[in-house]
């Protein structure tokens, strides 16, 4: 049964993604959140974190409930949930090393295993930390994965700009099992009271029946749009905004000459998965998770992929970076130019590698995965060398 009240709540990564959903979690007044700040604990922990949000207001020096520098030093107590908003970046770093103090004695002995909440991009991020906890044979592995829309970048080490808008999609994770769609009624239970901390935090929450479609789905959109943000070192405001009229002053844009070139090519990208037999043409990200997801077992309506969901991320894509005040950047891009590792495996290498045991063709992916991985390995020989 799950526990009443305030309930103890471990985040680690106080990044940019990470500060805002402490924020929110401790806002709701139903979490104590105990923060682990790795590279920044220094100087949140004398000045705190600088919040400007047009959602949630300005916050100057917030500090969340208790701040720590390392799992080892929140392993003194035991948590409902412990939210890992760390990058996903397996060939630095695994998160069973990350959270190690957990998974480990003392603190597996004395504290039952909590539910682990991973709010991170790409697919199959909770394999690993699946069989770390399942090793400990405390029972089922209790793993809620998620889908994260929201646009906020670190400006400096205790410096968040937040924009408008925070969704998150929730889901169980169940291992080697991506078509159940029911929840049981314990699963059920975990998700409504995470779902009710962030959602009186101020977050917009949907809860999944199963959430690896989910997870599908918004890593297209990183394998399009972030790629192409990363390998040409623009937002997408360049693929989609219009010149500044007579007045306006703002960068950067679609010069006319080059506008009809953009979007075809992101298309053709996607449209390599008609290698799976003669099809119809379809619209930018359709054809990548309609066949894909077609041979992974997702069916084409509400509970599975409807092609629907690529016209309303291209539209919501399109009609976002055509504002001229949207200025955030994709977290890809932002930790290319600061030096920092990227998600590349996590979301092209596991989408080629996926693609390689269904059977599908994706030579213009694996082509973004080569770029990227050049990039990668650059920043892990010390060549790219951190900005913040």
């Amino acid at each position: 049964m799950l526990t009443t009240g305030t309930k103890d709540v471990l985040l680690v990564g106080l990044g940019a993604v990470g500060t805002i959903y402490a924020y929110i979690l401790q806002r709701s007044k139903l979490a104590r959140v105990t923060a682990v700040a790795r590279s920044n604990y220094d100087v949140v922990n004398a000045k705190g974190i600088h919040i400007r949000s047009k959602k949630y207001g300005i916050h100057e020096s917030w500090k969340p409930y208790r701040l720590v520098s390392s799992v080892a030093e929140a392993a003194d107590r035991p948590y409902s949930y412990v939210v890992l908003t760390t990058k996903a970046i397996p060939e630095v770093i695994k998160t069973s090393r990350i959270l190690e103090p957990l998974l480990s004695s003392p603190y597996s002995e004395k504290h039952p295993q909590p539910t682990y909440v991973l709010l991170q991009n790409g697919l199959g991020v909770e394999r690993d930390l699946y069989h770390s906890v399942k090793a400990l044979d405390q029972g089922e592995p209790k793993i809620i994965s998620s889908v994260l829309w929201i646009t906020t970048n670190l400006v400096e080490k205790n410096v968040v700009d937040h924009d408008n808008f925070d969704r998150i999609t929730i889901g169980v994770y169940r291992h080697g099992d991506h078509l159940t769609t029911t929840n049981s009624p314990e699963e059920a239970a975990i998700l409504t009271d995470l779902g009710t901390m962030l959602e009186t935090g101020g977050s917009e929450v949907t809860i999944a029946t199963e959430i690896q479609r989910k997870k599908f789905h918004k890593t297209f959109w990183n394998v399009a749009f972030s790629s192409f943000s990363t390998l040409t070192g623009s937002s997408p405001t360049a693929m989609f905004r219009p010149p500044p009229k007579e007045g306006q002053s703002y960068s950067p844009y679609v010069a006319p000459q080059t506008a009809p070139d953009i979007i075809p090519v992101l298309r053709a990208i996607v449209q390599e998965m008609l290698t799976l037999g003669d099809f119809e043409l379809c619209d930018l990200s359709a054809c990548l998770t309609f066949f894909l997801g077609r041979a992974l077992g997702y069916p084409d309506n509400e509970d599975g992929l409807p092609s629907s969901l690529v016209d309303t991320t291209v539209l919501r894509t399109a009609e976002l970076h055509k504002d001229p005040a949207h200025t955030t950047l994709p977290s890809m891009l932002l930790d290319a130019q600061n030096g920092l590792p990227i998600e590349v495996e996590v979301i092209l290498g596991e989408v080629v590698r996926m693609a390689k045991e269904t059977g599908v063709d994706v030579p213009r992916i694996e082509t973004l995965y080569a770029l990227l991985a050049i990039i990668q390995n650059q920043t892990l020989g010390g060549f790219r060398q951190p900005k913040l």
